[in-house]
């Protein structure tokens, strides 16, 4: 039997802009591509406000059921960003000004430009390690397996580059797809069929509708390569059996 190492990870959307819908989020799906890239199965999402109690239970919740956990969100300048105070609460310890992080900013903005509400970013949970920030300098911080980043996608993704040496993945998540013009239930048993015969290979079907033509794209995901191939090649074959064409990949939007 295959060893398969499988490392998990949970991400915490902070903010009533997001759920207000002022604000769209542009950070799920490049964590979650990035996270795949480096090993890590994204494996759950949430979006919760900026309320202090909902903060500290959503991280103590998910810091113990996966590997790793990612915030965005509620780290700026503001009154109404308190998302990093609930971290250190979250953990009981102390709040406390990082020397590194004034240090940064007094860099970045000259001493005379660190206001009040630019020192609110150089407040970290006592014990944390600070995130590098090189747009604009103010950092995140990890707290265990608690990495807890900005909102603003372009600040996020800056962060991650810190984190490549820090993240450690498991057999990375592999994928195959194939599509058919007819609709998806006209395939139902055999997809079945596809994911009894290997039960390390998941298989999603997508329907789409596109010129005029209703039709499916079969997405087949696998740490095991092996097996991965070996189902392809099952569910082309029953397509064909069954009369029907199917063509490599996903179909285009």
């Amino acid at each position: 039997m295959t060893e398969i190492k499988t490392v998990t990870a949970a991400m915490i959307i902070i903010g009533d802009e997001i759920l207000s819908g002022r604000t769209r989020d542009a950070n799920l799906n490049h964590l979650s591509l990035w996270l795949n890239r480096m090993g890590v199965q994204l494996k759950e999402v949430r979006v919760i406000p900026d309320d202090a109690i909902t903060i500290q239970n959503t991280v103590n919740e998910l810091r113990v059921q996966f590997d790793y956990v990612f915030t965005t969100g509620g780290i700026g300048p503001t009154h109404d960003d308190i998302t990093a105070k609930n971290i250190a609460k979250a953990f009981g310890v102390n709040f406390v000004q990082s020397p590194e992080a004034l240090e940064l900013l007094n860099k970045h903005y000259g001493k005379e430009g660190v206001s009040d509400a630019r020192l609110r970013m150089t407040m970290i949970p006592e014990g944390a390690t600070l995130i590098k920030n090189p747009v604009s300098s103010a950092p995140g911080f990890q707290m265990e397996n608690v990495f807890v980043m900005a909102g603003i996608p372009v600040v996020m993704q800056s962060m991650l580059l810190d984190l490549e040496m820090r993240i450690f993945g498991g057999d990375k998540m592999l994928s195959k797809a194939v599509h058919v013009f007819e609709g998806e239930s006209y395939f139902a048993d055999i997809l079945e069929d596809v994911e009894k015969t290997f039960p390390n290979v998941s298989l999603g079907s997508y329907p789409f509708f596109r010129n005029k033509k209703y039709g499916a794209s079969f997405v087949l995901r696998s740490q095991i390569e092996r097996e991965l191939d070996l189902a392809l090649a099952m569910l082309v074959l029953k397509i064909k059996v069954m009369g029907k064409e199917c063509f490599e990949g996903e179909a285009a939007l």
